[in-house]
């Protein structure tokens, strides 16, 4: 799993694994610091309904909700000059809490359900959904139940750190005190999520698992097989929050004030509700739109001039995403050209030199052949870390390189660590040229996170569910 360095980076591994995936790398103070740093880190779990890519563009309640609450929070804070940004990474469920108490996230907004074992750890925020219903869903492997007696001595799927897996153990000792053979609690591999849970059990791989009502009721009208046993809840009335450190009241307090006129019941949660939980379109045909078509097809030749110049191929795909959506009939109107966005000049200049530029092929080829230049030949000093080398490379194709050397040596004459783009020349460049290649370095550096790591996790869960 992926392990956070705050400084040393592994040159074996991808850029998200050397460098961490969590930004800062570990850090434990409340809305001052994060302010000052200028980025929240969530930490959420891979979901079709809660957090998701549909291509390269990432999607859910939980990034539509947060991406509301920075627009809130920048507001509230009067910071519309240098914006506090949101980070997402997507780790498995039973690494959520515990990377929150290690400082290598800023909140959990992961479906979590509030429980006594869980509220002596953390804050949890002012409830997102209430009266939550945690229900027996079975599938072809499991007929004949009609009550909790029923599933005397039958097996159970579920997650250890879910809440899941508390209700089943509340609900065995029922059965034990009335002589009744225990629930066999059978544990799912953390990669494994609700949806994939509950489609090894439409198809008979598991007999049967629980899901709190909203997240059940939903899968069972796109998973054939599947039976919701509305009748038999291991929890009523569960209450599903955020949780934030308990050293971490000012941020809490904004979390609340946002949540009591965005949750479920005001006009903004009922319609993100709707669109991930009623009329998912990401969820009944994932492979039939546009963004996620595009983005498989062009795959193969991100790999390929990525691999050519030892670049992580996601990286190159999340700057080809920010550059142009990925469409490379795309031009600018100072007449930068596709995929890649290169100025004529630059795809003909000697450093480059790759003709035909404007062709797919060859615009991400010249794309990746810049990047690797502008690495190698203006952010070369020993001073500058890998991470670093990077975040220079992709401000300097922003915004050019004699503007990142000039913005540099400024970082350096107001005390600033020239050798650091976070926190440091990030903020001359913010003032001097403006917010865009900030932006720009920021976003694509939150795309490719979070690429990297469900990356890992989709193999992970692929290879869980090969699992007997």
């Amino acid at each position: 799993m992926m392990v956070f360095l705050a400084m040393a980076c592994l040159p074996s591994a991808s850029w998200a694994e050397r460098c961490g995936g969590g930004v800062d790398g570990v850090w434990l103070g409340d809305l001052d610091g994060i302010a000052d740093r200028g980025r929240l880190r969530v930490l959420t779990a891979w979901s079709k309904t809660h957090y998701f890519f549909d291509g390269p563009r990432p999607r859910g309640v939980v990034y539509e909700g947060f991406e509301a609450f920075r627009t809130f929070l920048n507001d509230r804070l009067g910071r519309r000059k240098r914006p506090i940004s949101i980070v997402y990474i997507p780790l498995p469920g039973d690494e959520l809490i515990p990377a929150l108490l290690a400082g290598r996230g800023d909140v959990v907004a992961a479906n979590l359900t509030e429980t006594e074992s869980r509220g002596a750890k953390v804050a949890f925020t002012t409830p997102v959904l209430t009266g939550v219903r945690e229900l027996l869903v079975t599938g072809p492997g499991m007929p004949g139940v009609e009550s909790l007696d029923d599933l005397a001595g039958r097996t159970v799927v579920v997650r250890h750190s879910s809440s899941y897996r508390e209700s089943l153990e509340a609900a065995n000792q029922s059965l034990a005190a009335r002589g009744l053979t225990p629930i066999d609690i059978r544990i799912a591999d953390e990669q494994l999520e609700d949806e994939d849970i509950l489609q090894l059990v439409s198809i008979g791989s598991y007999p049967a698992t629980v899901a709190d009502d909203h997240i059940a009721d939903f899968w069972e009208d796109v998973y054939d097989g599947l039976v919701v046993h509305e009748d038999i809840a291991f929890r009523e009335g569960g209450r599903i929050a955020h949780a934030v450190r308990k050293t971490s009241p000012k941020l809490r307090a904004e979390l609340d004030a946002f949540l009591a006129a965005h949750k479920k019941g005001t006009l903004f949660g009922n319609v993100i509700l709707k669109r991930y939980l009623r009329a998912n379109r990401w969820a009944r045909n994932p492979v039939s739109f546009q963004d996620t078509k595009r983005f498989q097809e062009l795959a193969p030749i991100f790999r390929r001039y990525s691999d050519q110049y030892e670049l992580d191929w996601l990286l190159v795909a999340a700057q080809g995403y920010q550059e142009s959506g990925l469409d490379n009939a795309k031009r600018s109107h100072v007449g930068a050209v596709g995929i890649m966005q290169l100025m004529p000049a630059t795809a003909r200049s000697p450093e480059v030199d790759i003709p035909n530029f404007e062709e797919l092929d060859a615009n991400v080829h010249a794309g990746a052949k810049y990047l690797r230049h502008l690495m190698d030949h203006y952010f070369a000093d020993p001073e500058i870390g890998e991470l670093d080398r990077i975040l220079f490379a992709l401000a300097a194709y922003n915004a050019g390189p004699t503007r990142m050397r000039r913005l540099r040596a400024e970082a350096e004459q107001e005390g600033l660590d020239p050798h650091q783009w976070f926190e440091n020349v990030e903020i001359v460049a913010a003032r001097r040229v403006g917010r865009e290649p900030v932006q720009y370095v920021e976003n694509i550096y939150n795309y490719h996170i979070a690429y990297g790591l469900l990356r890992e996790r989709n193999q992970k869960a692929a290879e869980a569910k090969k699992k007997p």
